[in-house]
């Protein structure tokens, strides 16, 4: 197995072992103003790399997203996208939307190499891979962040290294990618180690009860 399909596989894993702590995918939320489908969410490489996470704006407003991710602080304009690996997204969707997460609906992908489908989305209850619920985290952002989340904006800290989202971003099956750097080939075993503890570690499901 060549690196870049190890990089693939660690990414896969990590995404199964979503599916066993979120469950099954929720109902569709209503429409938005700008549409929110599977092609949506491209190549992460294509969108734009700003300080070590990637924006792109669904409504057309990419240089107001742009304007507030360089500042670090302030209010996203209606459309902003914003990822920091290639699994997890969040979308400022319009005015009202909802108040408690100031408008924004986080997604859980699916990807691979041909595409990307939309496994969860929702407000308050979805949750990443490593079973953290974004909504719960991303509220502790400190205000004038917009409930978005940095090392120093007051969300709790998460298992993944900026080595590591880094190595994500660079190996999403998607792109096109170089050959993996021996840098992202370390950061994605360490990342591998992480996905595995998590998975020994959660409960066993119980056994179902024989059949009369």
């Amino acid at each position: 197995m060549t690196i870049q399909s190890a990089a693939y596989a660690t990414l896969k894993a990590a995404v199964g072992f979503a599916v066993l702590l979120v469950g099954p995918a929720m109902a569709a939320t209503p429409a938005a103003s700008f549409p929110i489908s599977d092609s949506s969410f491209k190549c992460i490489a294509e969108m734009t790399h700003v300080r070590h996470f990637y924006v792109d704006n669904l409504a057309g407003d990419l240089a107001g997203t742009v304007k507030v991710a360089q500042a670090g602080t302030g209010d996203y304009p209606v459309g902003s996208v914003l990822q920091l690996v290639p699994t997890e997204v969040m979308v400022k969707r319009e005015k009202g939307f909802n108040a408690g997460t100031r408008d924004w609906e986080f997604f859980e992908l699916n990807i691979s190499p041909a595409s990307s489908t939309i496994r969860v989305r929702g407000i308050e209850d979805v949750n990443n891979r490593f079973g953290g619920n974004c909504f719960n985290c991303h509220v502790k952002a400190h205000q004038g962040f917009d409930l978005v989340c940095d090392n120093n904006h007051g969300c709790d800290p998460i298992p993944i290294t900026r080595a590591m989202s880094g190595a994500l971003q660079r190996t999403d099956p998607r792109c096109k990618n170089p050959p993996v750097s021996a840098e992202d080939a370390a950061a994605l075993g360490q990342l591998g180690a992480i996905v595995k503890a998590l998975a020994a570690a959660k409960p066993a499901a119980p056994a179902s009860a024989p059949k009369p």
